[in-house]
């Protein structure tokens, strides 16, 4: 909207361009929900998130915080990704992965995304006029990843694949998800009583809030190739020492968000590291009584506690 304020061109502009037209953009946009809002006599409020806002603890613990005291005063918050701070290395780049995240922090019992087609079709609708709409999935397998890949773009950020992949995370959150046509005239009553939508249903969890938290991660930052051993271990619900891990992938420090692969480079668990990637590839392989001597000062010995590790 920025951009159309000040008759420009988005593909021209460069990121610090960008940003500075998205925060005009962001006034233009709050002015069209608070005077369409206040027809109805709703009071709303702005949230404006970046990617490292729900991927940090601390921050998503006061994101939580901040939704729950909105809701006590009766205020709808607007959210948005805060673009004029947000670059292409840390942001989420599209709204459904967003809106996912939104709703597992804030403990929603449902979300709905809007979208130009009616959900998810066996394919392209526009193209084919023999897809078939899927109404309901429980289980996102291979399949419905292919469909999604191949399927219809839309208007806006993201696509059907980055609506899987907020599916996903809504699944492992406890929250039933439907993608529906946003285009016709009160889209939510018409999901109501015509039902024409796809579903997706949440897989069942006793998960506390904060393994929600760790297994819906966006951005995991490395990853920790393991041993049969180590696995073993794992699925009886121990912590994920040094000598089980083979390899280590990627740039990570304390703390961050991680994939545990089996040898056969299948995801199996999800964590938070003790220790930094560069820690990782000296204790590797040795035994936890050995850390101290390799690092050279007193630190943990579980590379991945338990506690902060849920099994995929």
């Amino acid at each position: 909207m920025g951009c159309k304020k000040l008759n420009l061109s988005k593909r021209n502009l460069k990121l610090d361009k960008s940003q500075a037209v998205a925060s005009i953009g962001q006034i233009e946009l709050m002015n069209l929900f608070t005077e369409t809002f206040l027809k109805n006599k709703i009071n709303i409020s702005q949230i404006l998130l970046t990617l490292e806002d729900t991927e940090q603890r601390r921050r998503a613990l006061n994101a939580k915080r901040t939704f729950e005291n909105l809701f006590q005063l009766n205020f709808v918050p607007i959210v948005n990704e805060n673009d004029s701070i947000a670059t292409s290395e840390i942001k989420y780049g599209d709204n459904d992965r967003l809106a996912s995240r939104v709703a597992q922090i804030s403990a929603a019992d449902s979300l709905i995304l809007l979208s130009d087609v009616e959900g998810l079709y066996t394919t392209n609708p526009k193209i084919n006029k023999n897809a078939e709409l899927i109404k309901e999935i429980k289980n996102i397998d291979k399949n419905i990843e292919q469909i999604s890949t191949k399927s219809v773009g839309e208007h806006g950020t993201g696509g059907m694949k980055t609506k899987i992949d907020a599916a996903k995370i809504c699944q492992l959150s406890g929250c039933i998800m439907a993608i529906a046509n946003g285009l016709p005239l009160r889209p939510i009553k018409k999901i109501i009583e015509k039902n024409n939508c796809t579903w997706f249903l949440p897989k069942i969890s006793k998960l506390d809030a904060r393994k929600k938290w760790i297994i819906s991660s966006i951005s995991p930052k490395g990853q920790l190739i393991i041993d049969d051993g180590a696995k073993e271990a794992l699925t009886k619900g121990k912590s994920l020492l040094a000598a089980g891990i083979k390899k280590v992938l990627g740039k990570f420090n304390k703390g961050d968000h991680i994939k545990i692969i089996d040898k056969d480079y299948k995801e199996f668990a999800r964590g938070l590291s003790s220790f930094s990637s560069d820690e990782v590839l000296k204790i590797m392989g040795h035994h936890s009584n050995k850390i101290q001597d390799l690092l050279g000062y007193i630190s943990k010995s579980e590379v991945v506690h338990k506690d902060d590790m849920v099994e995929i």
